[in-house]
């Protein structure tokens, strides 16, 4: 299936990816990054494929940022995918905000740490161990373990739930967990952190999966939100385990992309986003090419910082700077 080839290429559990990725990042000048000012002689010519993040690229919660509409690069010949850390929807439930966005983006073109969450259960063969999910998470991760007929628990069902915390109350759980998967999630709760430690520190064999590690998140664009790092966190602290991490800078998404496109050289891809460990260590861990924007979470401060060394090969203030140059009422077609 699609799922399964999405992470049977990968060759690495992830968990501690994030510690692997920071160690091997690049520790080049923050002055020999070059800002995109003639962007197809810099990256046009020299990328077949982008992968865009979403928050804080194309949109900020639910607004678009501005110029999105104008940009034109399927009519140059490029590919395009958006990959997305953000799990509390589905890939059909980010298909539907891409046209309630007015933006035209095919299904399959789509993929969210969500999808990346069950593929990487069906990849390693989870349903025949007859065990459930546990869910600290939104509606997505349920869409998707449905589709793969994987059973669940929690998520949205525990929205609310309280423990009993009087004498002699505790919580109990169903021994057929097999798994934690822990996402974003705007209604956790004490219930929940309690229910998904006591899986994981008390079941033989119980995994802990993190859809991403986002330490904030685009719930408005307004300004920056606690991510899905506090969520997965808060079971870290309380279970001392390190999660296997399936979204980005995770390698899944990209061996499943590069598999799917036959494509030889890693450098034709470039992985466009706004955070730095995230978005560029994706990027730069995995051989593509990497622009950084300023759209998003990553400020010019904080990229330039003498702190920073994380170094995507380009940058610029939003991806509309992929058009500098390109006269005006050019016939070159629709982004989307």
């Amino acid at each position: 299936s699609a799922a399964a080839a999405f992470v049977g290429s990968s060759k690495t559990n992830v968990a501690g990816s994030h510690l692997r990725t920071m160690s091997t990042s690049t520790k080049l000048s923050m002055a020999s990054v070059p800002k995109l000012t003639d962007p197809m002689n810099q990256l046009l010519d020299s990328v077949d494929v982008f992968i865009f993040d979403c928050d804080g690229v194309i949109w900020r919660g639910d607004s678009l940022i501005d110029g999105i509409h104008s940009l034109k690069l399927r009519a140059l010949g490029k590919k395009m995918y958006f990959v997305t850390n953000n799990s509390t929807k589905s890939r059909a439930g980010y298909k539907k905000k891409f046209d309630k966005l007015g933006l035209d983006v095919p299904a399959e073109e789509i993929f969210s740490s969500s999808f990346a969450a069950a593929a990487y259960l069906e990849q390693t063969r989870f349903k025949e161990t007859g065990k459930k999910v546990y869910i600290i998470g939104e509606i997505g991760i349920c869409e998707e373990l449905d589709l793969l007929n994987i059973p669940w628990s929690g998520g949205p069902l525990d929205v609310g739930r309280e423990p009993n915390m009087g004498p002699g109350g505790k919580v109990l759980v169903d021994n057929d967990v097999g798994a934690v998967v822990v996402g974003f999630d705007r209604t956790i709760n004490y219930y929940k952190i309690q229910y998904a430690q006591l899986c994981i520190n008390e079941l033989p064999g119980c995994e802990f999966i993190a859809t991403n590690l986002d330490a904030v998140t685009h719930l408005t664009d307004a300004q920056e939100w606690a991510g899905n790092g506090s969520m997965v966190g808060a079971i870290k602290g309380c279970t001392g385990q390190d999660p296997t991490v399936v979204g980005k800078p995770s390698p899944l998404m990209i061996d499943y992309l590069v598999e799917k496109l036959g494509i030889p050289d890693r450098k034709r891809i470039c992985m466009v986003g706004d955070r730095l460990d995230t978005d560029v260590l994706f990027g730069t861990d995995n051989g593509l090419q990497s622009l950084l924007v300023l759209s998003g979470v990553t400020t010019e401060q904080k990229f330039l910082s003498p702190e920073n060394t994380i170094t995507p090969d380009y940058y610029a203030d939003t991806i509309n700077d992929f058009f500098l140059g390109v006269p005006a009422g050019a016939t070159v077609g629709s982004m989307y």
